[in-house]
Parts: structure tokens; sequence; C-alpha cells
């Protein structure tokens, strides 16, 4: 079954850096348009309720589950997805590095919504304690870590970002 022209709109943003432009269906989710028309599949799909936290992106910096969100929806605004998260192609961001160091992802299928979700925290709560990370990514899923090496590499990367060891 083909698609409806009538029922796509034009969408114009911008994503990891760059500009974006493309005739979306109404009904496609932000992430179906991400993994299927950008190909940046680091935005993982879970259980596509927006309940397990697998498919967060930055959208204008904020927090986001993409599978609740449509394409559409995001006309005129900044996506950040996982791929877009470090500096440059090169150096990871800290919260990345900090995360390989303490083996804060197993099989990793949580990582892009955990670093994400973290991402907008930090830029919150520069200085966050254990108790306010556990809150953060209590809804984010992660059936491998047990969340203590995340919590643990996220302490480590507020750190670093504040400019400390």
């Amino acid at each position: 079954m083909s698609e409806d022209r009538s029922l796509a709109r034009r969408v114009n943003c911008v994503v990891n850096g760059t500009a974006q432009a493309a005739e979306v269906s109404v009904r496609r989710t932000l992430a179906d348009y991400l993994r299927q028309d950008l190909g940046l599949t680091g935005t993982h799909l879970g259980c596509e309720h927006g309940v397990c936290g697998a498919c967060t992106v930055l959208v204008d910096g904020r927090a986001v589950r993409s599978c609740l969100m449509l394409a559409v929806q995001a006309e005129g605004c900044a996506v950040t997805t996982v791929e877009g998260i470090a500096p440059d192609v090169v150096t990871l961001h800290p919260l990345q590095t900090a995360f390989a160091k303490h083996h804060a992802l197993q099989c990793g299928f949580c990582t892009p919504g955990m670093l994400t979700t973290l991402l907008e925290f930090l830029e919150e709560v520069p200085a966050p304690t254990a108790e306010e990370i556990r809150i953060v990514i209590s809804g984010n899923l992660c059936r491998c870590t047990g969340y203590e090496p995340i919590v643990a590499a996220t302490l480590e990367a507020a750190a670093v970002m504040r400019g400390g060891a």
C-alpha cells in the first residue's frame, strides 16, 4: 500500500548539526525518520510506547522519547542523537569516555537513551548526587548493568565536565 501524499508534510530541522529537509508522512515517528530516512540507527527502538527510554534523543536540548514524537513535530528544531553528542569524529564526549571506563554498558541497547537523558540532566545539574542520577535514569531501562556503573560513570563525567580530573 502506498502512502497518501496528502498526508505528507515538509520537515526542516537540524540533526546533529546538519540541516535536513524532507517530505515525511504525518504519521511517521521521529525515531523512524532518524533511523530509516537518515540512517541514524544509534537511536534504538525498544518498547515503542515511551516506557523503556531506548529511543531518547535531544530536541532543542530536551530529552524526548522519539518513538512518541512525530517527525513533523521536529519542524524547526535541533535534534541530537547519540551519533551527535561527541565534539568530533575523533574525540568522545566525557560521558561516553566515562561509560567505557566504568563498563557502564554491556549489551549497549539502552546506552544511547541513557547518554542523551544524562546529557540534558548534566546541563541542568552539573554536580549531581548519586541519588539524583538514579532518579533521572529511572525511566531508562537497562537489563545488564545493574545501574551502578552508569551512576559511577555519570559522577565522573560530571566532574570532568566541570573541569575536574
